[in-house]
């Protein structure tokens, strides 16, 4: 009998702990600010076990006065000093349910920070802010022979100030100039086509107040943009990446399900050195009021590992990419002999990362070929502050080769699983990957402004590093993919190199299969490729759109510097022509039959 009730105790014990907690009782009710309760509560709960924290359905007001306040590094984002609504901090089995709540920001505030965190859930939420991070401009009067153009816009919304010529856009504490821009068309509430003929130099645009609402832009104009389109302006550097909405460091098995993010003045999803996350039901989107959503990315993984599951998901009206999953070059200074190395964090948006610790795997690179040469352990790390750290491997070659090397860590390197996902009428890329990790990427919908996948790896710009090995692109669509202009594919796979690199010997890339998609194209772009060994282009259909101009004349496959190609089982339908495939003298082994629609250079 005692070892029954033992046994029992056992089995159920975990149930028997676990505890749900109506926020109510703890005076966190609709209505008032509730951030001095909500972190009061938060630190109540953390070191305790199944804990699920219930908001009853309603708007609560997050207020940044109360708040926590922590010097935060963030990846991709500016680092500083951020008030945190829930700072979530070595918290185990705990669960926020908003039970369909909207969660209102009103100021320069974090709403999700979540660090050390094991088996932790954001679910049945909305996040907002009541005033956006970026300001929407109506264009109401255009003269192209004169590149002006007169805008009104919502001074409630976007306040603003005018002095001396320049207009500054008032957010939370802060005059910001205009920056960044670009112009919306409202009816797809997307890019408009080719909007980069309408950017804005701010630093020489003059302006004239027109009345309260009304002001005309002159000089700086490149070109007028149409009546009825919406320029949006966004900011500069330093100023214009401190809030994103959730950030997750040094964690393990979280979920993100049926949340909603209509605004961040950063990226909706950062997270870093995390193992295996899964988004169920995460949207990106703009709210009724505005065309435009977060001021960067929807979602962002840098250094993780284990897997990264997004499905159901729905990016769009963001001002950078939908998904991007990559690791970190990180510049070898000198080599400090005794197998230390001096090194440095590549991008200023990446200081204070955490790259290495003991016992990850890394490899050594040249910066100039961006290929390894070796690969060895990690026995320690000494960090002297946020943008350097001494590394020490457990084994080095007698000789280094000649020039700069970089270091990148295999071991932080996800898997990554995309299903039925839609990532649209946003500014640049739908995806971005360049993970060692195997990769699945099926039944999504895709139309990005620029790329629709881009798999790249680049050691002189963002330095997102991770030479792809395994990647399946399959039962997608690719809608008007790359209504920016220029040569922008539904794939673009190709390391970025600049003027001082060069190809090593043996492709960057390898093992990537395009197959099964359905293309619906106005300019009949497929596949650029350079520096991939083993891909794979086979029975994609390429239907015309009418949607946009063709623009320019590109090859609907471009291949440079590949190896082990297959071209197979291709359709092309409506064009009345036949797309070219452009294949380089470096290229070698390639197959290219039964294609209907298609021709070689």
């Amino acid at each position: 009998m005692k070892t029954f009730l033992l046994v029992a105790s056992l089995l159920f014990a975990s149930p028997l702990a676990a505890e749900t907690i109506n926020v109510a009782d703890h005076g966190i009710v609709p209505g008032k600010d509730v951030t001095y309760e909500v972190n009061r509560l938060v630190e109540s709960v953390r070191g305790r076990d199944e804990i699920t924290l219930v908001f009853p359905k309603g708007q609560y007001d997050f207020h940044p006065e109360n708040a926590i306040e922590a010097y935060r590094a963030v990846a991709n984002h500016d680092n500083g000093l951020k008030r945190m609504a829930f700072p979530l901090f070595d918290c185990q089995n705990l669960t926020i349910d908003g039970s369909g709540s909207t969660f209102m920001f009103h100021g320069r505030l974090i709403p999700f920070t979540i660090e050390r965190c094991q088996n932790t859930k954001i679910m049945n939420l909305t996040i907002d802010w009541v005033r956006s991070f970026h300001a929407e401009l109506t264009v109401v009067e255009s003269d192209p022979s004169g590149k002006t153009f007169v805008v009104e816009t919502d001074i409630e919304k976007y306040p603003y100030t005018i002095k001396g010529g320049e207009v500054l856009f008032q957010r939370y504490g802060q005059d910001d100039p205009i920056g960044s821009n670009m112009v919306f068309d409202p009816e797809t509430r997307s890019p408009i086509y080719d909007t980069k003929r309408y950017s804005i130099n701010g630093a020489q645009a003059r302006v004239t107040a027109l009345g309260e609402k009304r002001f005309r832009f002159d000089k700086g104009v490149k070109n007028s943009p149409p009546v009825g389109s919406v320029l949006v302006v966004y900011g500069v550097h330093p100023t214009s990446r401190l809030c994103h909405a959730i950030q997750i460091t040094n964690s393990k098995d979280l979920s993100i399900e049926n949340v909603t993010i209509h605004d961040a003045g950063g990226m909706g999803l950062i997270v870093e050195r995390t193992e295996n996350i899964t988004l169920d039901q995460l949207v990106v989107t703009s709210n009724d009021e505005r065309i435009v959503a977060t001021r960067a990315d929807a979602t962002h993984f840098i250094g993780c590992k284990g897997k990264i599951q997004i499905e159901n998901c729905l990016f769009e009206h963001m001002l950078d990419d939908g998904v991007n999953v990559h690791g970190a070059y990180v510049k070898v200074e000198r080599y400090l002999g005794d197998r230390e190395f001096l090194c440095e964090i590549s991008h200023f948006q990446q200081w204070g990362l955490t790259f290495a610790e003991p016992g990850d795997r890394v490899a050594l690179l040249s910066r100039e070929t961006i290929l390894p040469f070796v690969e060895a352990t990690v026995q320690s790390v000494k960090v002297l502050n946020s943008h350097r750290f001494v590394m020490k491997l457990d084994a080095v070659p007698e000789e280094l080769p000649e020039g700069p090397l970089s270091v990148e860590n295999l071991t932080w390197y996800p898997d990554l699983v995309m299903r039925n996902n839609i990532i649209r009428e946003n500014r640049a890329r739908g995806v971005l990957v360049t993970t060692k990790g195997k990769v699945l990427i099926e039944d999504n919908y895709f139309s990005s402004q620029m790329h629709g996948i881009l798999i790249e790896g680049d050691n002189n710009k963002w330095y997102e590093s991770g030479a792809v090995g395994d990647v399946t692109i399959r039962h997608n669509v690719f809608h008007n993919v790359g209504f920016e202009g220029g040569a922008k594919y539904p794939l673009l796979a190709a390391p970025l190199l600049t003027s001082g690199q060069r190809m090593g010997e043996g492709q960057y890339h390898r093992n990537i299969r395009f197959v099964d998609n359905t293309i619906e194209s106005f300019n009949g772009l497929i596949v650029q490729a350079k520096s991939v060994s083993g891909l794979v282009i086979e029975n994609n259909e390429v239907k015309f759109s009418p949607d946009y101009p063709a623009g320019d004349s590109f090859p609907a496959i471009d291949l440079n510097y590949c190896d082990d190609v297959s071209i197979r089982g291709n359709q092309v339908d409506g064009f009345g022509r036949k797309l070219d495939v452009k294949v380089s003298a470096d290229t070698t082994n390639v197959i290219m039959e039964a294609n209907p629609g298609f021709q070689t250079e």
